[in-house]
């Protein structure tokens, strides 16, 4: 090339768009969140940890699967409850050992809040007594897909088609999961507040207090 010649032009690659999607960032700010639902699904600390790890190399092996805009948090929550069902749930380390510590109080009101609807006022009283544990323990106690339909819709957030595309169940199923979920932990529950004197206390509440209004009645005929 002679001195003449222009010099090559240096080739800059143009700037990523500003809304470009990156999804390790938005995949990793779901990380606490797949630990909390892993935990809740193996009951071992180490094994939710395995499983969220699994779970997210499964996930940016299939990022190219991923539709940005999306629920993301579902499709992760889908990858996890498969590798669940296929892997640990038959190589659970300790089955019982606690898996409610991250549970949040807000997030034990939202579970609260549904099981208590429909019932007489003395035993919402009771229920609203109870000691966050009481709820966690009831919490546990439920059949394993009782227990993921109540999650993921009370503490979770997700919507009916959400859940069922997480569990690869009709609605209809995890409608009848949740409802037979609440139903079932309402009933827990109340044999937890009966058992620590809650309901006993609550129904005496409102037995004396009908009294009461009764007697006002009939001292103004």
């Amino acid at each position: 090339m002679s001195s003449s010649d222009p010099a090559p032009l240096a080739v800059t690659p143009d700037p990523a768009p500003e809304n470009a999607f990156d999804f390790e960032t938005e995949a990793l700010s779901h990380l606490d969140a797949l630990y909390g639902g892993a935990l809740r699904m193996t009951r071992n600390p180490q094994d939710a940890e395995d499983l969220v790890q699994e779970t997210f190399m499964k996930a940016f092996r299939a990022a190219d699967r991923f539709t940005p805009g999306t629920n993301m948090r579902a499709w992760l929550y889908r990858i996890m409850t498969n590798t669940y069902i296929s892997t640990y749930r038959q190589k659970q380390r300790r089955p019982k050992e606690s898996w409610s510590d991250s549970v949040e109080d807000w997030q034990l009101a939202e579970v609260e809040s549904h099981t208590s609807r429909g019932l007489r006022s003395a035993e919402t009283e009771a229920l609203e007594s109870l000691p966050d544990s009481a709820v966690k323990d009831a919490l546990a106690e439920l059949r394993e897909d009782y227990r993921m339909a109540v999650y993921l819709a009370d503490v979770e957030g997700f919507a009916y088609k959400e859940i069922a595309e997480i569990m690869d169940t009709p609605i209809g199923t995890v409608m009848s999961r949740l409802h037979r979920g609440r139903r079932q932990l309402r009933d827990l529950l109340s044999d937890h507040a009966r058992s620590l004197g809650y309901l006993r206390r609550a129904e005496a509440g409102t037995t004396d207090q009908h009294t009461t209004d009764h007697e006002a009645g009939e001292e103004e005929r």
